[in-house]
């Protein structure tokens, strides 16, 4: 009986952390929240925070913890189908970051690096072993780094997309703040630069939505998506979150983050219509395809492969890269599923099949370089 006790006092303390990471109260942006906030301020600005383009409705507590618990007490599916890991080809990168062919990298999850045009950007960055605020609890990680974090070539950007635990890494960061030669530059949505100067992190940039940053001839833009933010039970939407254009002269690169289908992608390829040239309006689109089942819950926060290849097509890019998948056991769908989910995808468009592909982690491909 102790046992069981013991058990289900476990259970119900993994459905509590993952529920610090589940929206359960409704979208800021009620006629209360409207009518306190400051008229001057974009549309998604409210009173204490912010809100998506178009609130979305949020599954209360009663459904919302029946999934965590079920989920804590083991009820999932099959946990087969992790990626493949292989060993990342470290001194090509370190090599490649003084003359920079455009290249891609999958570390894991969200976890992207990226080099271009002389500069070497993280997206996301996770190596911790559960993506949870207990080291010893939450979601797990099936495949490990493919490389230490003290093994990296200098990193000159970390693009942060949102706070959740699998997206905003506390010993992550820290690392990387640390790294020799000195720290990168950290760019994060508006209301995450407070958070990281509790950490001493002073090298951070904070964007809205729309708002750019150049360093030499590298443009970085944040640009909205449907998602949320909170890393507790208490500051829910109380930070931005969105995804990213990166807009260099040899690769425009577009990173989603974490987000929903909206019509935000839409208006994404509208705004940078004018840089689209050599027929596509990104070279390289890094679009989440995972964390998607069961959909009546997901729907409004996590994209489906269907959904990431229209995606793939309302930004026109020439080329995307699958993440956010197979690293961490978030949701319902296996974690060999979304690959299979985006061949199909993929085929009812008539897309080719190196128009949306995934990667092995660790594992390295060169991008062609845009055409002046």
């Amino acid at each position: 009986m102790r046992l069981v006790a013991g058990g289900v006092r476990l259970a119900t303390l993994a459905a509590l952390i993952a529920l610090s990471a589940c929206p359960m109260q409704r979208e800021s942006g009620g006629r209360k929240d409207m009518a306190t906030r400051d008229a001057s301020l974009p549309a998604h600005h409210v009173a204490g925070g912010f809100r998506n383009p178009v609130p979305i409705p949020r599954p209360g507590i009663d459904v919302t913890l029946p999934f965590f618990v079920r989920r804590a007490a083991g009820f999932v599916r099959s946990r087969r189908g992790a990626p493949p890991l292989v060993a990342t080809d470290m001194a090509f990168l370190r090599e490649n970051a003084k003359h920079s062919t455009p290249t891609v990298t999958w570390i894991g999850h969200a976890t992207v690096l990226v080099q271009m045009d002389h500069v070497t950007i993280l997206t996301d960055p996770i190596w911790s072993a559960t993506a949870s605020p207990l080291a010893w609890l939450g979601p797990r990680r099936f495949v490990p780094p493919p490389l230490a974090l003290d093994a990296l070539p200098p990193i000159d950007f970390v693009l942060i997309s949102h706070n959740h635990y699998d997206h905003l890494d506390d010993a992550s960061v820290r690392a990387l703040d640390a790294q020799a030669g000195g720290p990168p530059l950290f760019i994060v949505p508006l209301g995450n630069k407070a958070w990281m100067a509790e950490r001493d992190i002073t090298n951070v940039i904070e964007l809205d939505w729309w708002q750019s940053h150049t360093v030499g001839m590298t443009e970085i833009v944040l640009t909205p998506v449907q998602h949320w933010s909170g890393r507790a039970l208490n500051d829910r939407l109380k930070t931005l979150w969105g995804g990213y254009a990166v807009f260099a002269p040899d690769l425009h690169l577009f990173f989603t983050g974490d987000t929903a289908y909206s019509k935000d992608f839409a208006d994404i390829r509208e705004r940078f219509r004018a840089r689209e040239a050599d027929g596509g309006g990104f070279d390289l689109a890094l679009i989440a395809i995972g964390a998607y089942e069961p959909r009546w819950f997901m729907t409004t926060q996590h994209v489906n492969p269907a959904e990431a290849v229209q995606i793939h097509l309302d930004v026109n890019a020439k080329r995307s890269v699958g993440i956010h998948w197979g690293t961490f056991e978030l949701t319902d769908e296996s974690l060999d599923q979304p690959p299979k989910d985006l061949i199909d995808a993929r085929h009812a468009k008539g897309l080719a099949d190196d128009a949306f592909t995934v990667m092995a982690i660790g594992e390295t491909q060169r991008i062609p370089r845009r055409a002046p």
